[in-house]
């Protein structure tokens, strides 16, 4: 029999877990699939790793992994699509932004056979701020020109792919991961669903907007060289423009005979350039940790204790 997988990343969900259990438990009862549900506690400080210990004794189904400390849901998904064991294999927040509802539909668009993996799209940012909106929009603008990772606007990490998909994510094995980007660089054929926004059903979002922005930073840093170019040929044009004004300078001696005035425009020009240095150097020095932190060879999550037999603990 078929099995479907389900992974939920949970990070201080004690509100939002016992909500999210019984309405995705009704939508998999009514599969014909047999099914499993793999709970992430990545270092909650609630009550949520007990919550889940209790479904887990009740349900035979539902399996945790409760992380040593917080590794981030990136490290919660990894944990996820290493020990999942479904021929299909689908990601969703606790919260029930991602509609159990939609898993149905969601199947039988993958047993069509002419796609491999369906992903979900918020149609709308409804009960969102307007200024989050505007930059999450740029951000999707930027990173599908300057990178090749195939990212949709509104795009959620919501959806559900074949064994084949999950196996090539999980070979991506870099520490530093941005699964929005893997899930287009990987390629296969992705069907996009588009959905209404919905809001929390409880709980506070932990994702504000200084985390998301890092996030974002970290995607285009991880799928794109773009940043490292843009600072060398900022570089050459700083350098040119030097070049021309050292010219004007020794011209305007040679001929008029008088000094160049203008100690503060003089300042200005050189508090510019040296912004612009730093900025240049920061950029660069972005990409060198990352090469830092994958030369270590660290292990994207440590398990501490999980109910699932063969486990890979650190992986």
């Amino acid at each position: 029999m078929r099995k479907i997988s389900i992974i939920v990343p949970c990070y201080n969900e004690e509100a939002a877990l016992p909500l999210f259990y019984p309405v995705a438990k009704e939508v998999l009862e009514k599969l014909p699939d047999d099914y499993e549900i793999i709970l992430v506690n990545d270092g909650s400080r609630d009550k949520t790793l007990e919550i889940m210990k209790d479904l887990a004794e009740k349900d035979p189904h539902v399996f945790y992994i409760s992380f040593s400390r917080n590794f981030g849901k990136e490290a919660a998904m990894y944990a996820g699509f290493v020990n999942a064991h479904g021929d299909y294999v689908a990601v969703m927040d606790a919260d029930l932004q991602d509609p159990p509802a939609l898993l149905p539909e969601m199947i039988k668009i993958l047993d069509s056979g002419e796609y491999d993996s369906v992903a979900t799209r918020r149609e709308n940012r409804t009960g969102e701020p307007p200024i989050r909106s505007w930059f999450a929009h740029k951000f999707y603008q930027i990173i599908n020109k300057i990178s090749d990772a195939d990212v949709v606007d509104g795009a959620r990490d919501f959806r559900l792919m074949r064994r084949e998909m999950v196996d090539a994510i999980v070979e991506m094995s870099e520490y530093n991961r941005f699964s929005k980007g893997i899930f287009g660089w990987v390629g296969f054929k992705t069907y996009w669903l588009p959905y209404e926004n919905v809001e929390r059903v409880a709980g506070e979002s932990k994702w504000n907007f200084w985390k998301l922005f890092k996030y974002a930073i970290d995607g285009i840093i991880n799928f794109s060289l773009v940043p490292l170019t843009l600072s060398s040929w900022m570089g050459i044009f700083m350098t040119g423009v030097s070049f021309i004004m050292l010219l004007v300078v020794i011209i305007r001696k040679l001929l008029r005979g008088d000094p160049v005035a203008g100690w503060a425009s003089l300042i200005c020009v050189i508090i510019f350039i040296g912004g612009l240095i730093m900025l240049s150097l920061g950029v660069m020095g972005q990409y060198l940790a990352k090469v830092y932190m994958e030369s270590k060879h660290r292990p994207h999550y440590i398990s501490k204790e999980s109910n699932i037999p063969d486990i890979k603990k650190i992986d």
